[in-house]
């Protein structure tokens, strides 16, 4: 009896996943996430500058130079970055789970890993990781630099904005982008590239992805790009190893932390 009985062939858990994402759902995605940041940047841009054109009076043409001038300052480019990154976020956030709803809880890959991890060592793990990668990246980025200057946008952002302003700008840096970011590296992009060559693999390249979509801020400077590949490999080994993505979450925010630890450290 036991020659006749049907051999049952081992199944994937991916394979058991069919609204897992694929890679081009995780670029298109990713690719979104950034499009509405320039669209919502825009039209900010644009709403400012017909505010101005019609209080002090100009040319319809004159729109997109007030805009400019507008962001120009310091307060409202960080209103703007402020506006722009929560409506961005909560539009990434509703299409997500739009298309995944099932994934947001499961632990394991392909799964996003929104629950909470039992392992209450990983988050001290991650606090420590994430408040360490600052200073080893920083050395690391330094000795490739051979003494040429680095410049981050994020440090540069919230230095000159009042206090007003800075609090809730910082609030939003250590807190919704590095949410916002690890949903679409170690969330949607990290399950994509896991089906296909496995997680150790996927780790890895989703780390380098994740440091090549940062190069723009720090002006496509090759040498940052070891230091962000780092920070990316050990937020996809902390989401891989604890079964969640909060401890991602949190050693990002502590990386974010102390970056925007020098707004407020500069007398105004």
């Amino acid at each position: 009896m036991d020659a006749n009985r049907p051999t049952i062939p081992h199944v994937s858990p991916f394979a058991l996943t069919p609204q897992a994402p694929t890679l081009w759902q995780a670029f298109g995605l990713i690719a979104l996430y950034f499009a509405l940041q320039l669209t919502i940047g825009g039209l900010i841009s644009l709403t400012a500058g017909l505010f101005a054109v019609i209080q002090h009076g100009g040319d319809i043409n004159e729109v997109i130079t007030q805009g400019r001038h507008w962001l120009a300052h310091s307060d409202s480019s960080a209103i703007a970055v402020m506006a722009t990154l929560l409506a961005s976020a909560a539009l990434i956030f509703y299409q997500a789970h739009r298309w995944w709803p099932a994934l947001w809880s499961q632990s394991d890959l392909p799964g996003f890993g929104f629950t909470r991890s039992n392992q209450i060592v990983i988050y001290v793990v991650a606090i420590a990781l994430g408040t360490m990668m600052p200073f080893v990246g920083g050395a690391l980025t330094q000795w490739l630099a051979h003494g040429h200057q680095v410049s981050q946008d994020i440090k540069q952002l919230g230095a000159n904005t009042s206090l007003l302003v800075r609090l809730p700008l910082a609030l939003l840096v250590v807190s919704v982008g590095p949410l916002i970011e690890e949903l679409l590296f170690r969330g949607v992009l990290l399950s994509a590239v896991a089906r296909h060559v496995g997680n150790g693999w996927a780790v890895a390249l989703t780390g380098l992805l994740f440091a090549c979509v940062h190069l723009p801020d720090l002006g496509f400077l090759w040498y940052a790009l070891p230091n962000l590949a780092l920070l990316g490999l050990i937020l996809g080994w902390l989401r891989v190893q604890s079964g969640s993505i909060w401890p991602s979450v949190i050693a990002h925010g502590m990386n974010n932390l102390l970056a925007v630890v020098s707004w407020f450290m500069v007398s105004h």
